[in-house]
């Protein structure tokens, strides 16, 4: 089997938190004369304020995950890098007892993600393919089954 390599799109993150930032200072600058409504101004203001907040540090905060699933190596690892360095985490095919797909967000509203669920001998859960970064195919279902059909192959071996 060949090396599975997967890149989250940190374009896509930036652009979320950039609309964030966008909707907040919006708000901000709506909201700036606090004479009209009283406390509506206020919480509008603030409001903006905190979104603005949020897109700022959340652009700093953003990074790139890559997962690279080796069956030669009989290892998964996955790397963080954003602008304040490289977080390297391995686990060994070894290590992994199950998987299973999770789901992160609400069907009433049409948003969700899903993404894959390492169960891992010592009872932890790690999620790979990490709702939030927008890994192509993570809010279809059907493409996260697959990966995880293609992982349990990948673990059988």
């Amino acid at each position: 089997m060949d090396l599975w390599t997967s890149q989250s799109n940190s374009g896509k993150q930036v652009a979320l938190w950039a609309a964030c930032a966008v909707a907040g200072l919006a708000l901000v600058i709506g909201f700036r004369d606090f004479r009209g409504s009283g406390a509506n101004a206020l919480a509008g203001f603030l409001l903006g304020a905190l979104l603005l907040i949020i897109g700022v540090v959340g652009s700093l905060a953003s990074d790139t995950q890559t997962v690279v699933i080796d069956p030669k190596s009989r290892r998964i690892t996955i790397e963080d890098s954003n602008r304040f360095g490289v977080k390297k985490r391995s686990i060994p095919f070894s290590d992994v007892d199950g998987v299973s797909v999770g789901y992160l967000g609400k069907r009433s509203n049409f948003v969700g993600w899903y993404y894959l669920v390492l169960n891992l001998r010592s009872g932890e859960e790690y999620a790979l393919f990490s709702p939030g970064r927008f890994f192509e195919g993570g809010s279809d279902r059907s493409t996260v089954a697959s990966w995880k059909q293609r992982l349990e192959q990948y673990l059988g071996q």
